[in-house]
């Protein structure tokens, strides 16, 4: 049923939920996972340590911070899939707004699903449903599943 899915992860605990769930459904169909994160102020400031809900960075941490920080949220989603038996078909590191490098990525690899949690580590502004999720119902091509 699905073949290729496209994660999205910002080091939240609603990320590594759904990232549970595509690993769940990758299990049963065989499917290629690939994993997208795209740095951010606060998901750099929480994969580098602060605390959920307390955005300790308001401005862009330097290349190498924002470097490491992506290093450790993908490596966590790895390590994670290995626990499972599961490898990552293809790691991507977003440039722009998480939402268009989930679709962009999504359209790039043939994706027939993209699973991304309800709501992250992003702004109050999405507080029912995260604007990230709200932006990729509405621009992807393909299956998007919201995990809470």
């Amino acid at each position: 049923m699905f073949t290729k899915i496209v994660v999205g992860l910002d080091g939240s605990e609603q990320a590594g939920r759904a990232l549970d769930v595509a690993c769940d459904l990758a299990g049963k169909y065989g499917s290629e996972i690939h994993l997208v994160h795209t740095p951010k102020a606060e998901t750099v400031a929480f994969a580098l340590g602060a605390v959920a809900g307390y955005h300790a960075a308001t401005t862009m941490p330097s290349a190498e911070k924002v470097k490491e920080a992506a290093q450790k949220v993908l490596g966590d989603a790895q390590e994670k899939m290995s626990g499972q038996s599961l490898s990552a078909e293809q790691l991507h590191i977003g440039e722009t707004d998480p939402a268009e490098d989930l679709v962009a990525c999504a359209r790039a690899c043939g994706a027939d699903l993209i699973v991304t949690g309800r709501r992250g580590l992003g702004a109050v502004s999405g507080a029912v449903l995260g604007s990230t999720s709200q932006k990729i119902s509405h621009d992807a091509t393909c299956a998007h599943l919201t995990v809470a």
